[in-house]
């Protein structure tokens, strides 16, 4: 007699793979729980020991690395000021020349994770019309798969976005999402909490500075004053001289007197010189006041300015091709900080015998001024090298600060120029400025 009951129910595995499918899933539930615990007690552990901001986006993306497998990553921070994604933090073959770069924050997976405040997680980017190809021909990597994710704060729109490329095993999943939205809220926390506590350490160094900078005012006010009346009585003594026929009177009056113009010049731009600091500091500028400008003038009186410096160490100031260049559209008092800021430093970092050298010529095609300033120095090491001009800027002079290197940047951003660097431990450093020729009525960027 035939059975009603079905082939499946009499079969005793069945029941049995229907009885181990739940408990299957429920060891998979609590084989990601434990997955998510782990990466939640590491990035506590890690970002719990540091108030850095840069110590702890490196810790978190090496954290995310980790716990998901994933061969490469970055981390990019948002810049309010141009609207940017900057690579803060970059793990991953060839990556470290990304660090630094920027790019429009609409652009490409994490502008489009930026702006809607959602992970997006890619299981083969050549598929997803949102990749931006244009990072990986910079680097030469090959991304495959990748997870983005927001650096949310608990409220408000995210700070920027965690990436992680390629599964060294597998394929990038949901249970990933899962466990780096966990590091990326609590880095994003630790983040805007270290942020907060720079700038409150940079806003009370701001008003010590402007005190500092009130009492230097009050301090050289009597000095310039003090050169003046000695040049009037020099001149009076000299004529006097002069006069007696005693030779050698015009000579050492010229001497006298390139001496108390140096002092006079150097007591005035040190109440600049504070100004620029103090405004570094605040990660404010006044708008810059651009006129025709010399460049040849502005680096010969930067020449004269530490040439006492440079015979002290037996180093020669040079010029090359600055006299065939035109006037240009400048703010001459911020060229002058920052050709003296790089001259300064090239001076600290050349042994002695060496030569510093400023060479310019003129680009009518790309209607702007190239500028070199080269030394023969020591060179810098990368990690030197890759803070310069940045906030984290390394000075390798005793009682440095570096921000030298940043007003620089600075000067050079005001007048929508670019700057860029070349350097070889014991070789020297060449530091490469392009300014416009001319400067538009709109605000620089």
């Amino acid at each position: 007699m035939a059975s009603d009951r079905s082939p499946f129910s009499s079969n005793p595995g069945y029941s049995g793979d229907r009885r181990r499918a739940p408990r299957r899933q429920q060891d998979r539930r609590l084989l990601q729980r434990e997955r998510e615990l782990e990466a939640a007690r590491l990035i506590c552990q890690a970002l719990s020991q540091h108030i850095n901001v840069d110590e702890l986006v490196e810790n978190a993306l090496r954290i995310a690395l980790e716990v998901v497998d994933a061969d490469a990553g970055s981390v990019l921070l948002a810049d309010d000021k141009t609207q940017q994604l900057v690579f803060r933090y970059v793990i991953g073959e060839k990556a470290e020349q990304l660090r630094g770069t920027a790019i429009p924050w609409d652009l490409g997976v994490a502008g489009a994770v930026f702006k809607s405040g959602e992970p997006a997680i890619i299981g083969n980017v050549a598929w997803d019309i949102r990749h931006f190809p244009g990072i990986d021909d910079t680097t030469g990597y090959k991304t495959q798969d990748m997870i983005a994710i927001p650096l949310k704060r608990w409220e408000g729109q995210p700070i920027g976005v965690l990436e992680v490329l390629n599964k060294r095993n597998g394929q990038l999943n949901k249970d990933d999402i899962d466990i780096l939205t966990i590091v990326s809220a609590l880095a994003a926390q630790a983040i805007e909490q270290a942020r907060l506590f720079e700038a409150g350490k940079l806003a009370e160094v701001a008003r010590l500075l402007g005190d500092i900078g009130h009492d230097i005012k009050n301090l050289l006010t009597p000095v310039i004053t003090g050169a003046e009346f000695l040049q009037a009585e020099l001149n009076k003594l000299f004529g006097s001289l002069a006069a007696m026929g005693i030779s050698g009177t015009q000579t050492s009056q010229m001497l006298c007197n390139r001496v108390i113009g140096l002092l006079q010049d150097a007591a005035r731009r040190i109440q600049d010189r504070v100004r620029e600091i103090g405004d570094c500091i605040k990660g404010l500028s006044t708008p810059p006041h651009f006129a025709p400008c010399r460049v040849a003038t502005v680096a010969d009186d930067v020449m004269k300015t530490l040439h006492m410096l440079a015979d002290e160490k037996k180093i020669s100031l040079r010029t090359e091709g600055l006299d065939a260049i035109p006037l240009i559209s400048a703010d001459e008092r911020r060229l002058f900080n920052a050709f003296y800021n790089l001259i300064h430093n090239a001076i600290a970092a050349i042994p002695g015998g060496g030569s510093i050298t400023v060479r310019g010529h003129i680009d009518l095609a790309d209607e702007a001024v190239h500028l070199s300033v080269i030394d023969t120095g020591r060179g810098m090491s990368p990690e030197v090298r890759d803070s310069l001009f940045t906030d984290r800027a390394i000075s390798r002079k005793a009682g440095g600060t570096g921000l030298g290197t940043k007003i620089v940047k600075d000067v050079v951003d005001a007048h929508n120029g670019q700057i860029s660097l070349e350097t070889q431990e014991g070789k020297g450093t060449t530091v490469h400025i392009r300014l416009p020729l001319m400067q538009s009525v709109a605000s620089p960027r």
